[in-house]
């Protein structure tokens, strides 16, 4: 839903769509048929609270990426990354794992072998930023970061996790090549959160409970992306307990193609990609040599 009002703190307000990614549902904000992006951010995907019985477990096996960092933070649970550079971390709860995928990496995401013996809880979000088109080639890395790693800003009744890039005088360690801002803000009941207008694009997705913008009528619940408009006021009040992420930054320097996992502002580079993962020329992942097909044609979008 698109709003019109010209003096409006919010410009959209974007319903996920819902994927079964084999076993469980993920809620897919961006890129929609509303939106494509915001700021460098061209996919947001939350998932869970899901919970595996003993034998279950998630079992994202080796894929591609190529032309984007993806980052991976947890809310409940823990997960295990291995990729095709030879990291493997594992992944807890409030703690963050940044890939970049660059010119090209393979990973996989899997449930740790103590979870699929005994069961256990999954609940987080991924973002993939699209990298600027002077870095998209840029060489295969990883970082992982701790919760007592990233930098927090507590007041009455708010608490803020920065996840990566700047905000409120802030900046996390997380690398990035762009200017964007990502973080994880809690409010308790009738708190109020002031979101500086510094960067040009800004939304808020909201995780759990309900909030109002101050100044627009309507209350926004669970798993609503609302956009902002740029260069407006923004005052977030929590009408109880509530959980949000805060995202983006500059625009992107011109549109992108994405075509399953690849995202590039060239479609030959898309291509290219393509036909490597169909001829095995993209390099393993040590200790996880599972392998996806490359699906049909259809994922793919030009950003405009």
């Amino acid at each position: 839903m698109t709003l019109q009002a010209a003096n409006a703190p919010i410009e959209q307000i974007i319903l996920p769509n819902v994927r079964d990614i084999g076993g469980f549902d993920v809620r897919r904000a961006l890129p929609s048929a509303q939106r494509r992006m915001v700021g460098p951010f061209v996919f947001l995907d939350s998932f869970g609270p899901v919970v595996f019985g003993a034998g279950e477990g998630v079992d994202a096996r080796p894929h591609p990426h190529i032309g984007l960092a993806t980052i991976s933070y947890l809310l409940e649970g823990e997960m295990l990354h291995r990729d095709s550079a030879g990291h493997t971390q594992q992944l807890q709860a409030g703690e963050l794992n940044l890939m970049i995928a660059g010119r090209g990496i393979v990973h996989s995401e899997r449930s740790s072998d103590p979870v699929r013996a005994s069961g256990g809880t999954l609940m987080g979000l991924q973002a993939w930023v699209a990298l600027p088109q002077a870095h998209e080639e840029t060489e295969p890395g990883f970082q992982h970061l701790t919760a007592p790693a990233l930098p927090t800003v507590e007041g009455e009744g708010v608490t803020l996790k920065l996840l990566a890039g700047s905000l409120e005088g802030q900046r996390a360690s997380t690398r990035t090549f762009s200017d964007l801002f990502y973080a994880d803000l809690q409010l308790d009941g009738g708190s109020r959160y002031h979101l500086s207008a510094e960067h040009i694009e800004r939304a808020l997705y909201v995780v759990s409970g309900e909030v109002e913008v101050v100044g627009q009528a309507g209350r926004f619940g669970a798993d609503q992306l609302v956009v902002l408009r740029p260069g407006s006021d923004v005052v977030i009040r929590a009408l109880g307990g509530a959980r949000l992420m805060l995202l983006g930054g500059e625009p992107l320097d011109g549109p992108r193609h994405i075509y399953w996992n690849f995202v590039s502002s060239r479609q030959d580079r898309i291509l290219q990609a393509a036909n490597d993962w169909r001829a095995r020329r993209f390099a393993d992942v040590p200790g996880d040599d599972d392998y996806i097909p490359l699906p049909d044609s259809g994922a793919r979008w030009r950003f405009k």
